[in-house]
């Protein structure tokens, strides 16, 4: 049997050790977003769900749809900053604007909707706006780290 013990050697003297330094900082290089991305996905599944959780879809078709829709694209979002964040930095600002979106659609799409649904979807559009926010401070800060 070989000894593997590696009592009293350094991994600095490894001969692999610059390979490995590599790969260790090119794995979690992408991996700034990772606090953001999972809450940008349920925002944007509850967004998709909310006219069924609120019971509006017969009194606000319109706005049923729309919410649907912008809480699918939402999600998606959130599941391309999972798979893929360093490509998805520059939609960033993206996720603010649908955020902005969601809460002056509540006007804009519905139709004199009820108490319930404008605070649905003003906290939604809220809560998306700061998770935006935060994407974009995220991709701000290793944009500068990168240079």
């Amino acid at each position: 049997m070989s000894n593997l013990s590696h009592t009293g050697r350094d991994i600095a003297s490894h001969p692999d050790v610059s390979e490995m330094r590599d790969r260790y900082a090119r794995v979690l290089g992408g991996r700034d977003v990772a606090l953001v991305d999972a809450p940008v996905f349920l925002v944007g599944l509850y967004c998709a769900i909310s006219p069924w959780v609120l019971h509006f879809t017969a009194s606000q078709p319109a706005l049923a749809t729309h919410n649907l829709i912008m809480g699918i694209a939402i999600a998606a979002l959130g599941l391309g900053f999972t798979v893929m964040p360093e490509r998805m930095y520059g939609l960033s600002w993206a996720i603010c604007a649908m955020g902005i979106w969601t809460i002056l659609s509540t006007w804009i799409v519905g139709s004199s909707p009820g108490l319930g649904i404008v605070l649905s979807n003003v906290i939604i559009g809220g809560l998306t706006v700061l998770l935006g926010l935060a994407c974009v401070a995220v991709s701000m800060k290793s944009g500068k780290r990168g240079t």
